[in-house]
């Protein structure tokens, strides 16, 4: 309990399991939480949810993990890591976690996600790896600095006194040490031979004939003494015990449906009383399991004797578990019995809630389990599985399965809707959205030229014509966004929202988060206000801020800070929203993410700043490529004018680089070649009437230079946008501050913010800096917010402000809100009137 991990390896049948359940059972006073693991666990957010729901179940203390980000499409996150690590600290009690059968991840993402966990982890908590294998991520480094305890084959090895022992007690008669040294000899010391060996002696009456079969024998002690105990047993016990190894998992009602037993229960406690490998399931009362070893002998014997068996058996799990709500285990059940329309039929009865409970990846999974010539015949169960699989970060798959059954002559008119529209839905995750703007395009075509007579595929209940006409437009709108036509875009999304307002809610908080997100691109940033906090207040009431819904309005709320010149008071925002983009591999989003950071810090340290590895959307290129040229033009070095005749921001740089060049005629010249859009969002205004000051003022026409300013200043100031004057650079905010009278009001602002970077040291005094979103709560603390309103301020969890609330007190080596206040005072941090915005 004095290290974080303790890792447990050694090979089947070696005791792992008994020697943790001893173990939990004589700790005192500890949250012990248990996951058996399984294949079905490389499913990240069927992993992660079974994670949260044990957690939950040993302590109220992790309730807060029900709002708890999401885990990624394939690991666990990096925001799923920080609220789990964030409750353990807030946990009051020592807590224990168990992963039992670790192998059986095949998924290394989780597993890696885990041991960053262990990293995390407070000292009140502590993790069990338990594998058949070495876990040989990051092991040294965890070795170094934990030193984790460590226990293999040969610590859980029987001795010839143990062994003597063990089997004594399973017989139920002396057993001499010659005995027990040749059962030790002939198994290692491995605890599964041993146990199978003292079963195989009950059923001896003299010991020597056992010893010369033990000895003489040529085949594996496992199998020789499996046969021992199974034909020991009664033909209707044999046949139950056969019948029960297709489950994972025995409890009294299903092996009364799959065994035909009168009382399941009874049947059951015989079995773990008789020691025939019969294993209770930790923290599932009433429920067991057979021992692995046990349960692959029973199944090779069912599949021999009956090869038709086990496909029946299962199809009688499958009904018993339908008849009592548990979907998922019947369609697991209808997969492994190879029943695939069965399995299909189940599916396609699932509805929003896979959506909504980020449960996609599960379904994608099921759909890919089943042959696709069994599939693909089943257009709707096809065109359900390249849905899926969009929505679960695997675009390319997605879009491959979509087009292969669009492309089928004989598709019906119902489902080129549908697929065309879900298509078009492929722009935030892939480039080149001009494809899925004619993707979106031909839905919508298709849509105003149906008639209710053509049948819409049912799939997942998101398919009325409503819904997937505001999918298509928001599609649509974000393509012209991506294109860095703005304009168009909003136009879109305004006309998307003003439709039919029942339209399913999630989809409608996309849209008030992209139109927000292009409002804030252009400036409009009172609206983008407005929209990203409905989106979000939306989200909080259909508990959805942990879904990848509210991502455009989360990057739109930091979008607006970067432009008033508060960076770090978007910076949660900036986090939440590239998280949730990330979370289903957005990656056209997670350029946008990208994008603003680099506004924010060119250099990047933050998660932000690592790129996506698809190209970047034309709306993105150019941001960068201007904030690269902005850099060299600030260095001295301004970058050569580029042959561009539309208005974007790398045009804004090509004027500003002949005017730090000192040519204001090539300036005024390049300047006028360009149209812009009409009426000029607020972004490009300012920035035109800045660089007219800035021409003016080079040619030394000093009113006229002031007339551009006072323009650029009643434009900026309503939206209080104060980033294109950062932007700018030195000389034009000199003459801001030149500008007649004192500098009051909205000017006073610009001068402020602007000088944000040179009046806030570079914080040289802590040993470890202040993240940008530990600035941001710092900010916020003299206004004596609780956590919890801290929390619905930022949108985010409350364990994420308690998290990062810890950090703070850590960095400022303060022990509460007083003194880190007065630290951050002493350091310059926050001033005496610097309390974050309340708006």
């Amino acid at each position: 309990m004095d290290a974080p991990l303790t890792l447990l390896v050694a090979p089947a049948g070696s005791g792992k399991s008994v020697l943790l359940t001893q173990w939990a059972a004589a700790l005192d006073g500890v949250l012990v939480g248990w996951l058996d693991l399984s294949g079905a666990d490389d499913d990240a957010v069927y992993f992660a949810r079974r994670l949260i729901d044990e957690l939950q179940g040993i302590s109220e203390g992790f309730a807060e993990l029900a709002h708890a980000p999401r885990a990624a499409s394939t690991g666990l996150g990096d925001a799923l890591i920080e609220a789990l690590a964030a409750s353990f600290a807030d946990a009051l009690e020592e807590v224990v976690v168990i992963f039992d059968d670790l192998h059986r991840l095949s998924n290394r993402e989780i597993v890696t996600d885990l041991w960053r966990l262990v990293d995390r982890l407070p000292g009140n908590a502590h993790f069990v790896f338990s594998s058949r294998i070495d876990l040989s991520l990051g092991f040294s480094r965890h070795r170094l600095e934990y030193a984790p305890v460590e226990l293999r084959q040969s610590d859980l090895a029987f001795n010839g006194a143990e062994a003597a022992a063990l089997l004594s007690r399973i017989t139920r008669r002396s057993i001499d040490d010659e005995t027990a040294a040749a059962v030790v000899e002939h198994t290692e010391g491995w605890a599964a031979g041993i146990q199978l060996s003292g079963l195989g002696l009950r059923f001896r009456t003299d010991a020597r004939q056992f010893m010369d079969a033990l000895v003489d024998s040529d085949r594996l002690v496992i199998d020789y003494l499996s046969e021992e105990v199974l034909d020991a047993q009664s033909p209707e016990r044999l046949q139950a015990l056969l019948d029960l190894s297709v489950l994972d998992e025995l409890t009294p009602g299903v092996v009364e449906a799959v065994a035909g037993m009168g009382d399941g229960a009874a049947f059951l406690g015989e079995l773990e009383r008789e020691s025939l490998f019969v294993i209770p399931v930790a923290g599932k009362p009433g429920r067991f399991r057979f021992h692995h070893l046990f349960r692959d002998l029973l199944r090779y014997r069912l599949r021999a004797t009956d090869i038709d068996a086990e496909a029946s058996l299962l199809r009688t799990v499958a009904e018993w578990h339908t008849s009592h709500g548990d979907l998922a285990i019947a369609i697991e059940a209808l997969l492994a019995g190879s029943h695939w329309s069965g399995a299909m039929d189940l599916i396609l009865t699932r509805g929003r809630e896979v959506y909504e409970r980020g449960e996609t990846a599960t379904v994608a999974r099921w759909l890919a389990e089943i042959p696709s010539e069994e599939r693909r015949p089943r257009e709707d169960a096809e065109l359900l599985y390249a849905v899926l699989e969009g929505m679960s970060g695997r675009p390319v798959i997605a879009e491959t399965a979509a087009r292969e059954l669009l492309a089928d002559p004989a598709v019906t008119s119902g489902m080129q809707v549908v697929g065309n529209a879900y298509l078009s839905g492929l722009v935030q995750f892939l480039p080149h959205p001009r494809v899925y703007i004619e993707d979106g395009t031909r839905a919508l075509e298709l849509l105003a030229t149906t008639d209710d007579h053509v049948a819409l595929p049912n799939l997942l209940n998101l398919t009325q014509p409503a819904t997937l006409e505001i999918f298509a437009k928001i599609s649509v709108a974000r393509g012209h966004l991506l294109l860095g036509d703005s304009g168009t875009a909003r136009a879109l999304m305004r006309e998307a929202l003003e439709g039919d307002r029942s339209a399913y809610a999630p989809y409608r908080i996309h849209a008030l988060g992209s139109l927000a997100l292009a409002e804030a691109w252009d400036g409009y940033l009172r609206r983008a206000t407005d929209l990203a906090d409905e989106a979000l207040e939306m989200s909080r009431q259909l508990d959805l801020l942990t879904h990848a819904a509210p991502a455009d309005a989360y990057l739109a709320r930091s979008l607006v800070a970067i432009k008033r010149g508060e960076p770090e008071a978007g910076a949660f925002a900036l986090h939440e929203g590239y998280v949730r983009a990330a979370s289903n591999a957005r990656a056209q989003l997670m350029w946008i993410a990208h994008a603003e950071a680099r506004l924010v810090d060119p250099d990047g340290t933050e998660l932000t700043a690592h790129s996506p590895a698809t190209p970047p959307p034309p709306l993105v290129a150019d941001a960068l490529e201007a904030i690269a040229r902005r850099q060299q033009r600030e260095s001295g070095r301004p970058a050569k004018p580029t042959n561009t005749r539309t208005w974007s921001r790398v045009a804004y740089e090509d004027v500003a680089s002949m005017l730090a060049s000192g040519d204001p005629g090539a300036a005024r010249t390049r300047l006028a070649s360009f149209a812009f859009p009409d009426p000029m969002p607020p972004s490009v205004y300012v920035d035109v009437q800045l660089l007219g000051a800035w021409i003016a003022d080079l040619e030394r026409r000093l009113p006229e230079s002031r007339e551009h300013l006072r323009r650029a200043l009643d434009a900026a100031q309503p939206e209080e946008l104060v980033q294109p004057f950062r932007r700018a650079g030195s000389r034009v905010l000199q003459l801001i501050r030149e500008l007649p009278g004192a500098p009051d009001g909205f000017r006073r602002v610009i001068l402020e913010r602007t000088g944000i970077a040179s009046q806030r040291p570079p914080m040289e005094t802590l040993i470890e800096p202040l993240t940008a979103r530990e600035l941001e709560l710092l900010a916020y603390l003299p206004s004596r917010l609780t956590n919890a309103e801290l929390a619905a301020r930022c949108f985010v969890s409350l364990n994420t402000v308690k998290t990062h609330m810890a950090h703070i007190y850590r960095k400022l080596g303060a022990n509460g809100r007083d003194a880190a206040i007065a630290r951050a005072r002493e350091l310059g941090l926050i001033e005496e009137p610097d309390v974050a915005r309340m708006g």
